[in-house]
C-alpha cells in the first residue's frame, strides 16, 4: 500500500491510496470538447441548478453553461450533456448546502468523545466537533470510489506527515493525517466534486487540510459513517 515507516518494529503508517490519474485532468484541454445539441435526461434539473430557463430543451447557451460546470469539476465527457453524473454532482451539492450549520443533526457522530473529526460518506461532508459543539465545518470532501471505499467506523489519528509523498503513486499528499491503514485526511489540487473519488483517503482543499492540521493531533478520534453515492 506504500512506504511504511517504523518506530522500532511497529509500523506507524503507510501512504494514502490516491491514484495519480485522479490528481490531473486529461492531457487534452477540456475546453476543446465540442458541445452536444442533445438534451439529457436531467435537462430540466440541470437548467434549474444553473439558473437557466427551464424548458427541457438544449440550447447553445445551455450547453456552454453545462460544459463550464463539467470542466470546473473534472466531469467527463465534458460535452455539455445533462446526464446522470453531472446531475448527481449538482444534487449532492444541493444536499450539502441544505445541511447548513448542523451537520450532526441526526446524531450519527459520537458526542461523548470530546474533539472528533466526523466524515459523512453519504453527503461527502466532514467537520470537527467537541462534544455537541461544532468546532469547524461542515466542508465538502472527496472520499473513496467504488472498490476503494473509505472504511467506516471509529478510528484514531495515529500518524501525521505534513509533506507526505506516496511511494506507491509518487504523488504529494500534503497535510496527511492517517487514521486507518493507508487512509488519511490530506489536500489535493482537485474539485471536491471530481468523480469518481479517491482511492480511500479523505481528500480536502488545501485550506481545509491546513485547518484540520491545526485543530487535530495524534490520538484524536475520527468517525466515518454512511455510504458514498455510487459505491
Amino acid at each position: 500500500m506504500g512506504d511504511i515507516r517504523r518506530r522500532g518494529v511497529v509500523a506507524l503508517g503507510v501512504t494514502g491510496l490516491v491514484a495519480p490519474l485522479t490528481l490531473a485532468f486529461s492531457a487534452a484541454p477540456a475546453q476543446a470538447a465540442s458541445c452536444t445539441t442533445q438534451a439529457g435526461p436531467y435537462q430540466k434539473q440541470v437548467e434549474k441548478f444553473l439558473g437557466r430557463p427551464v424548458d427541457g430543451k438544449q440550447s447553445t447557451t445551455d450547453c456552454k453553461a453545462i460544459q463550464a460546470f463539467q470542466n470546473k469539476h473534472g466531469i467527463t465527457p465534458n460535452i455539455g450533456y445533462a446526464g446522470p453524473v453531472t446531475w448527481g454532482v449538482m444534487d449532492l451539492m444541493n444536499k450539502q448546502k441544505a445541511v447548513g450549520n448542523n451537520p450532526n443533526k441526526a446524531g450519527k457522530c459520537p458526542v461523548n468523545k470530546g474533539r472528533i473529526a466526523c466524515v459523512n460518506l453519504t453527503l461527502q461532508l466532514s467537520w470537527i466537533q467537541d462534544g455537541s459543539r461544532l468546532v469547524y465545518g461542515p466542508v465538502p470532501v472527496r472520499t473513496g470510489r467504488n472498490g476503494y471505499e473509505t472504511r467506516t467506523g471509529l478510528k484514531k489519528i495515529y500518524w501525521r506527515d505534513i509533506d507526505h509523498v506516496s511511494t506507491i503513486y509518487n504523488v504529494p499528499m500534503p497535510y496527511s493525517q492517517f487514521f486507518d491503514g493507508g487512509q488519511a485526511f490530506h489536500s489535493v489540487g482537485l474539485s471536491m466534486w471530481n468523480p469518481p473519488g479517491s482511492h480511500g483517503c479523505v481528500n480536502m482543499t488545501t485550506a481545509t487540510a491546513k485547518k484540520y492540521w491545526s485543530l487535530l493531533k495524534n490520538g484524536d478520534d475520527v468517525y466515518v459513517y454512511g455510504r458514498k453515492p455510487g459505491t
